[in-house]
């Protein structure tokens, strides 16, 4: 069974990856990010083997430190908005 800890250890992952997955710059990586993380977290919702809880946890803190610096890389080399990204402005068309 699911401790306490273990349950305030993974909130607080999933709002660390939600956070740092949701900084990337292009918005593919960023819908994919935080898509991949809700669903990784979703499946893993009824697990109650503390063995492999201890293990999904393991494999969460190493996929924050990659999304970290990924996002981080991303955003020093951060391109033009996509127009999804971009809902309020008007498209000029040219005649």
């Amino acid at each position: 069974m699911a401790t306490a800890a273990h349950r305030s250890q993974v909130l607080g992952l999933y709002r660390s990856l939600l956070h740092h997955s949701s900084k990337f710059a292009a918005y593919n990586f960023r819908d994919y990010a935080v898509r991949r993380t809700r669903d990784a977290f979703h499946a893993a919702k009824s697990e109650t083997d503390p063995a492999k809880i201890d293990a999904l946890i393991h494999k969460a803190q190493q996929q924050l430190e990659v999304v970290k610096r990924q996002s981080l890389i991303s955003q020093l080399y951060s391109g033009q908005k996509l127009v999804v990204e971009t809902p309020n402005q008007k498209i000029l068309r040219k005649h």
